[in-house]
């Protein structure tokens, strides 16, 4: 297959990694210093695993006219002008690793409804400061038909990135699985950055597993109310979470943050990576979302809602201008659907 990858991140640089190294066709679109990384010293895997491989790199997507699959890999905040630039690409099927779920709506607009497969990535990474990608959490990516769908598309996919020897799996229930991993997502990223902790740390101590646990409960309400059944899902547990007392929740937490503790120490939530490097964070495209799907459904989500405005102020404080439509209704108290 020839699969194109957009971004160079941490796991978009993985994935790109293990298929060049099974022999696939990969083109990496990527930009500014880490395409010229990757241009003079390749693909480089540290953690998990050690390897390293050479890789073809564009910074014109109008270079590339088609491909089998298209793997969208960047940050949330960047898909919009990222697809803008991909209306031309002749493609059999799209997906995103990206966090949140927005992604699909985005996917299907530029490259239609039938095209958009869904996916959730559970493994995890951090792009090191010489270039390197350190892999550390060994997890699945799943890929599923969305309805209506073909799902030969996602099954073909699937089968490549087994062969390339990452744990890929199909799933007839990828939108439990989506909105399985975006519940956990909330409840980690949130604390995260505003802990600044690697995850095993919040996730055991039980003050911050409790504002944890009550992020998670309040954004599966939201699931509920869109007729989303959650499972437990490794390394999430969205479903236990859920299911008892808010002590059981955060007890739930813990027993994570312990296993996490001892086979991946080092994993730092995506987001955590960057508010500590002065980037950008994923904001308006994640709880944003999600809190604009509540009011249209007449949720109150009061802790979803506090970390929200948290988050989007430290995005402020980064440089990031309040020019969203998101981000200028809460300002005022009032959450307009979208």
């Amino acid at each position: 297959m020839h699969i194109v990858v957009l971004g160079a991140g941490a796991l978009g640089s993985i994935m790109a990694a293990y298929l060049v190294r099974a022999g696939e066709t990969v083109t990496v679109m990527a930009r500014g210093t880490r395409a010229a990384q990757v241009c003079e010293s390749g693909l480089r895997v540290c953690g998990v695993t050690d390897f390293c491989v050479p890789c073809a790199v564009v910074t014109d997507p109008q270079t590339v006219q088609t491909a089998d699959a298209l793997v969208v890999a960047v940050k949330a905040y960047d898909t919009a002008a990222a697809l803008e630039g991909l209306r031309h690409l002749r493609v059999q099927s799209v997906c995103s690793v990206q966090n949140g779920l927005l992604k699909n709506e985005q996917l299907a607009a530029v490259f239609g409804a039938e095209k958009t497969l869904g996916a959730a990535c559970m493994f995890g990474g951090e792009v090191l400061a010489d270039g390197a990608v350190r892999y550390t959490l060994e997890r699945e990516i799943c890929l599923g038909a969305l309805p209506g769908q073909d799902a030969a598309p996602a099954r073909q996919l699937v089968h490549t990135l087994q062969h390339a020897g990452l744990q890929a799996v199909y799933s007839e229930r990828i939108q439990t699985i989506e909105w399985s991993k975006f519940v956990g997502w909330l409840g980690f990223t949130t604390i995260a950055v505003l802990t600044r902790l690697e995850t095993y740390k919040f996730l055991c101590d039980p003050q911050t597993a409790c504002i944890s646990a009550r992020v998670m409960r309040e954004a599966g309400q939201l699931a509920a109310a869109l007729g989303i059944a959650l499972e437990d899902h490794p390394p999430m547990a969205s479903a236990s979470v859920l299911a008892g007392s808010e002590d059981q929740a955060v007890a739930v937490l813990q027993r994570m943050g312990a296993a996490l503790r001892e086979h991946a120490p080092q994993m730092r939530q995506s987001a955590l990576q960057d508010v500590q490097r002065g980037r950008r964070i994923e904001v308006e495209e994640t709880l944003g979302y999600a809190l604009t799907k509540a009011t249209t459904l007449g949720l109150t989500l009061p802790t979803l809602e506090l970390c929200y405005r948290l988050l989007s102020g430290l995005n402020h404080t980064l440089g990031v201008p309040a020019a969203s439509a998101l981000g200028k209704t809460r300002a005022t108290g009032t959450i307009h659907a979208t």
